[in-house]
C-alpha cells in the first residue's frame, strides 16, 4: 500500500494515542505507536486492544497492517509527522509535573529535522508549548498545539464529529496539522497557541467545576432529607437552562482535576472556585461515610462497592475515587466487598454476589450494566445516580 503520511505517535499506546492512532490509519496513513510499555505495544502488533474503547477491536482488526507499536527511535527521526500525547501528571493534587514531558523535547532535538511538524495533544498549562519551541528553536519552527477533547471509551466516537482546536507558530505547522485533522473530522478550529491551552483547561475546569455544583446540591438535599435526584429532575423538566446538570456522584480520573489544578497552579491559585470544587468533589467519598455513619452502625458489617473505575463504561481505575473510598472504609474496621464489570480486581466479586453478601451496597460509578439493577429492600443503598429506584 502506498501510504499517505508516516505519523509516529509518542506516547502511542495510551488513552488519547492508540484511538487517534487508529483513526488516522483508517485514512491510509503509517501510524507508528511509539511507547514505552511492552506490554501494550505487544498486545497492539498482535492485534489486541490494550484497554476498553468502544469501536477499537474492529477498526484495529480492519487496519493492522497500517499501524506498528514499539520504542524504535528510528521512526521518531524518519516520520513526517510527530505526534506527543503523553501524561502531564501532578503531584500529590498540588503541582504539575512537567519535567518528563519537557524531557522529552530534548530527546527530540537530537533526532528531527526542520522538515517534521510537531504535533503536541498533551494537556499542559498556558505557556509550555512556548517552552517546547525554546527548545527546539534551532531545529525544527513547525510546532503545533492542537490539544485533545475526546471522551474517554468514546473517543473513536467523538473523534469525526468533534470540533478539533488547530494553533502553531508558523502557516507550515499549522496548514499540515489542519490538514491532518480535517481527514478525520468535518470542523477545525484556528486560535492562537495562548489560547488554545486555556481551551483545554477551561473545558476540563468548567466541567469539573459543574460536577461540584452537583455534589454540593446533593449535600444541601441531604441536610433536609430531600432526594437531589428528585429535585434534579424538577429543575430540568422542560427547563433548558439547567438542562447541563450532571448527576451528583464521584468525579475523578487522570484529566478533569488535573486541569483544574494545572489552571490554578498557573493563575498562582487565584482560582477560589477550582480550589473549593477539588475539596467539594474529593471529598465526597468521605462524606457518604459520614452521612452513613449517622443512622447505622458500622463495625462489622459488610460494605459492597460497585464500581471501581474513575467513570463508567471504561476499565481504567486512575484516581478513582472508588479507592479513596476503600481507604476510608477499611479504617471503620468494616468489611469490604467490590466488583466492577470492566476492571478485573483481584478480589472481585460478581455484582449478584456482592448484592448478597454486602449489609450496605455502594454504587460508585455508573456503568450502563447498573441501570435498573434490583436490591432488596433489606439493604441499605447509597446511590447517588439514580441507577435504582431508592431514595437517595
Amino acid at each position: 500500500m502506498n501510504y499517505k503520511k508516516l505519523i509516529c505517535i509518542i506516547g502511542g499506546g495510551g488513552h488519547v494515542g492508540f484511538p487517534l492512532g487508529l483513526m488516522l490509519a483508517s485514512k491510509r496513513n503509517f501510524i507508528y505507536l511509539y511507547d514505552k510499555n511492552k506490554d501494550v505495544c505487544s498486545k497492539i502488533n498482535k492485534g489486541e486492544v490494550p484497554y476498553f474503547e468502544s469501536g477499537a477491536k474492529k477498526i484495529l482488526k480492519k487496519y493492522k497492517n497500517n499501524l506498528l507499536a514499539g520504542n524504535d527511535h528510528r521512526y521518531v527521526a524518519e516520520s513526517n509527522i510527530i505526534i506527543v500525547s503523553i501524561g502531564t501528571p501532578v503531584y500529590k493534587k498540588s503541582k504539575p509535573q512537567l519535567k518528563k514531558f519537557l524531557n522529552l523535547f530534548y530527546f527530540l532535538k537530537k533526532v528531527v529535522n526542520k522538515k517534521q511538524v510537531i504535533i503536541i495533544r498533551s494537556s499542559v498549562y498556558p505557556g509550555i508549548t512556548d517552552k517546547v519551541k525554546n527548545i527546539l528553536k534551532d531545529v525544527n519552527e513547525n510546532i503545533s498545539y492542537c490539544p485533545e477533547r475526546i471522551l474517554q471509551g468514546e473517543a473513536l466516537i467523538e473523534l469525526p464529529i468533534l470540533p478539533q482546536i488547530i494553533s502553531g507558530y508558523n502557516k507550515r505547522g499549522i496548514d499540515i496539522s489542519k490538514k491532518l485533522f480535517n481527514s478525520i473530522t468535518s470542523k477545525t478550529i484556528v486560535t492562537t497557541v495562548l489560547e488554545a491551552e486555556f481551551i483545554k483547561l477551561f473545558s476540563n475546569a468548567w466541567r469539573y467545576i459543574n460536577f461540584a455544583a452537583s455534589n454540593q446540591f446533593f449535600m444541601i438535599c441531604q441536610s433536609f432529607n430531600l432526594d437531589f435526584k428528585k429535585v434534579r429532575n424538577f429543575m430540568m423538566d422542560g427547563y433548558d437552562r439547567n438542562a447541563n446538570l450532571p448527576k451528583a456522584g464521584f468525579a475523578a480520573g487522570p484529566c478533569l482535576v488535573k486541569d483544574t489544578i494545572q489552571l490554578s497552579h498557573f493563575v498562582k491559585n487565584k482560582f477560589p472556585m477550582g480550589i473549593e470544587s477539588l475539596k467539594i468533589n474529593e471529598g465526597l467519598p468521605l462524606y457518604l461515610i459520614q452521612n452513613l455513619k449517622k443512622n447505622n452502625q458500622l463495625k462489622n458489617k459488610k460494605i459492597g462497592i460497585l464500581g471501581l473505575t474513575f467513570k463508567s463504561n471504561v476499565d481504567d481505575i486512575r484516581d478513582s475515587l472508588s479507592f479513596k473510598l476503600i481507604k476510608i472504609l477499611k479504617k471503620q474496621m468494616v468489611k469490604v466487598l467490590v466488583s466492577d464489570e470492566f476492571y478485573k480486581h483481584p478480589d472481585g466479586i460478581t455484582k449478584k454476589e456482592l448484592i448478597k453478601k454486602s449489609d450496605v451496597i455502594i454504587l460508585a460509578v455508573p456503568h450502563k450494566s447498573y441501570k435498573g439493577i434490583k436490591i432488596p429492600k433489606n439493604k441499605i443503598v447509597i446511590d447517588t445516580w439514580g441507577m435504582t429506584k431508592r431514595k437517595y
